[in-house]
């Protein structure tokens, strides 16, 4: 493949079309404004390499915290700088959905949890549909509340049966995590979830246990 101007981060430049090309371009804007020089020069340089080679994402994807940081990304509730690195090296990948696909499965079965929550918060950016579903079951099932966190974003959120989405979101409440983890709450949320949590917090009272305070969001439901 041949590098071109897209391999560099640089300010976005995509017009805005659908709410997913703003998401990206905002995403880009707001990692290329968290970069220090040397650390957009090493990104600029990584994204240039996965545009060349295949290879070079497994080698890049997970030295992105130590190429461009690993603190909090201002205005991305819950990402990091270097999830949002591993996001647009995945974006330089090729631009075929099975490839894709291929590629965020062995980096997300191949990496550690950090590695990981890169593969699921970049998930939604990808041009894959419901394929990558496998990796977000895989997060769900953990106890690991980083990955559970990660795993109930847009991509879930667009593609997960609704059944199984309720599911998820119980799995925030078992697990301590605050619903404002889960993307599209007020849109999916209904009254068999509100049902499904009603349970849960008197099964909880029964056995003296701390009802989570953000039960209330489910058992209001519409």
């Amino acid at each position: 493949m041949t590098a071109t101007a897209t391999a560099t981060l640089g300010p976005a430049t995509e017009p805005a079309g659908s709410a997913d090309a703003l998401t990206e371009r905002t995403l880009r804007d707001s990692l290329h404004a968290a970069l220090d020089a040397d650390a957009r020069a090493w990104l600029d340089r990584a994204l240039g390499e996965v545009a060349d080679s295949a290879t070079a994402l497994h080698r890049h994807f997970p030295a992105a915290g130590r190429g461009c940081g690993r603190g909090p990304l201002p205005g991305w509730a819950g990402w990091s700088i270097a999830d949002a690195a591993r996001t647009v090296l995945l974006l330089a990948a090729s631009p075929d959905a099975r490839t894709l696909v291929s590629e965020a499965v062995s980096l997300y079965h191949r990496g550690d949890a950090y590695e990981r929550i890169g593969v699921l918060r970049a998930l939604p950016f990808l041009p894959i549909g419901p394929a990558a579903l496998p990796l977000v079951d895989d997060a769900l099932r953990t106890n690991d509340t980083r990955l559970i966190g990660a795993a109930v974003g847009p991509y879930a959120c667009r593609h997960l049966d609704q059944d199984h989405w309720r599911q998820a979101v119980l799995k925030c409440l078992f697990t301590g995590i605050r619903l404002s983890a889960v993307a599209g709450l007020d849109a999916r949320r209904d009254a068999e979830l509100a049902a499904m949590a009603e349970r849960f917090a008197q099964e909880r009272r029964a056995a003296g246990r701390p009802v989570p305070d953000d039960t209330w969001l489910l058992t209001h439901a519409r």
